[in-house]
């Protein structure tokens, strides 16, 4: 029978989101839930050691002095099953990262447990899209590209109003479009690319460089402004290098104040766990919940790995197909070949 321990121990398996502060490094958030919820399994009463029978020669007269002797059988506990000598029962639990953030930005962290870290690598295949707020300064540039750089540049910003911001960011967004476009491999002419378009579930088939799908302009109050971003394969530091390069198509300079996500595919910011719930007590009811979205996940990856794997059959064919040719015209090509260095000796 399972004990308390194992039984907690067991449904430590799934997907679910933390919310990672700002200057705190994703390893020791990693690191914190980790610790907490071994001191959470280990914390039951261990299970009582074991008995082992063991036979004793004893005396069997009053002295023991005695020549005559019995063998008494007796149960003895086994030592090696002792916690002081076996140590805490459960002394590591995986838990993986999803889509990682730096010690800079903050907001959703996406953690598994258990079997829940092949989800993990299912989520970033299936090139999930993220929302950010990001919230800029303009007037100066550093080296970094954040508030706290070092100053490489200043320059003005009275000129800039909010109808040139939004003209800059639907150029920006435009670019992009036609980049996911591309990446996304489907034939602009069918019906399916049009539903897909409607619906806003184009993504890059393949890994692809960082796409903007999303980009609007929600506070602006000079120097300060905040933009909302929907992006695919992103880094942070792409994203305050945007604000950067938002800054120079304004004949100005900008930095990034901070970085903060809110989605990171189907799990939203008001689903992550703050650092107070870094306990068992609120990481198994967050992992029952998603439990659903975790095999949507899974499901979702089989499907895709079937889809690529019937595209490169496809192109494999195609590539057999053009490179097959007649033998006919291998030795059409070759007489007129033939024919034309026989004109130039002529000519010659």
């Amino acid at each position: 029978m399972a004990t308390q321990a194992v039984r907690l121990f067991r449904k430590l398996d799934g997907l679910f989101a933390v919310y990672k502060p700002q200057g705190v490094h994703w390893k020791l958030v990693r690191d914190t839930v980790e610790t907490n919820l071994l001191k959470a399994v280990n914390s039951f009463s261990p299970p009582a050691p074991q008995c082992m029978v063991q036979f004793q020669v004893l005396p069997s007269g009053e002295t023991s002095n005695s020549t005559n002797l019995t063998v008494t059988a007796s149960k003895l506990p086994t030592l090696s099953d002792h916690h002081l000598v076996a140590g805490p029962q459960f002394n590591n639990i995986c838990v993986g990262v999803g889509h990682r953030l730096d010690a800079f930005s903050s907001g959703v962290l996406v953690l598994g447990l258990g079997n829940g870290n092949t989800a993990l690598d299912s989520l970033y295949r299936s090139h999930v899209s993220r929302d950010y707020i990001l919230e800029g300064e303009f007037g100066m540039a550093t080296n970094d590209f954040t508030h706290t750089g070092r100053i490489i540049e200043r320059s003005t910003y009275e000129h800039i109003t909010q109808d040139k911001l939004e003209h800059v960011l639907a150029m920006i967004q435009g670019a992009n479009q036609k980049a996911l476009i591309m990446y996304s491999q489907v034939d602009l002419h069918t019906q399916e690319a049009y539903e897909l378009a409607v619906k806003g579930m184009l993504h890059p088939q393949y890994k692809s460089p960082p796409i903007l799908t999303g980009l609007r302009c929600l506070h602006f109050q000079l120097p300060h402004f905040t933009l909302e971003v929907q992006c695919v394969n992103e880094t942070q530091k792409y994203l305050r290098k945007l604000l950067h390069e938002v800054g120079l198509e304004l004949r100005s300079t900008a930095v990034c104040n901070k970085v903060r996500r809110t989605r990171d595919g189907p799990f939203k910011i008001e689903d992550a766990l703050t650092h107070r719930n870094w306990t068992a007590d609120a990481i198994i009811p967050s992992v029952t919940y998603f439990h659903r979205t975790t095999q949507k996940i899974r499901k979702n990856d089989r499907k895709a790995v079937n889809q690529l794997d019937g595209m490169a059959e496809a192109q494999d064919q195609i590539g057999n197909r053009t490179t097959h040719v007649e033998p006919g015209t291998h030795q059409k090509a070759g007489s007129q070949n033939l024919a034309s260095e026989a004109l130039m000796d002529s000519k010659q």
